[in-house]
């Protein structure tokens, strides 16, 4: 078996593979000439090519990475800046109390001054 230029040593294709999936790629890229909008065709097409030059799968994996990560973090409207923060005092003005009603220490079970963690 003869190495491929382009593809790595693991996924070696013999002849015949890499004949067939030329000849699948001509074809696609004819159809893909008549009708660009095919969705289908244009992801097939793709993924031979990914098969034929692993490059372009690592360039599409990264490129998608990088527009999810772009999505996913907050622009500069979403983010807080100093002056918009909360500061500790307001957000404890009101004292809703125990969220289950009940406090969940009486006067005695809590710890006093001299037995508390340091």
């Amino acid at each position: 078996m003869a190495m491929t230029p382009g593809i790595p040593k693991g996924s070696v294709l013999q002849s015949w593979q890499r004949a067939n999936i030329v000849a699948a790629i001509s074809f696609l890229g004819d159809l893909l000439r008549r009708t660009p909008d095919d969705s289908r065709a244009r992801a097939v097409y793709d993924g031979l090519m990914e098969i034929l030059e692993p490059a372009r799968r690592l360039h599409r994996t990264q490129r998608e990475l990088t527009t999810a990560t772009r999505a996913a973090s907050p622009t500069g409207k979403e983010r807080r800046s100093g002056r918009e923060r909360r500061a500790g005092n307001e957000r404890r003005a009101i004292d809703l109390g125990s969220p289950t009603g009940a406090e969940r220490r009486a006067g005695a079970d809590r710890r006093r001054v001299e037995r508390r963690r340091r």
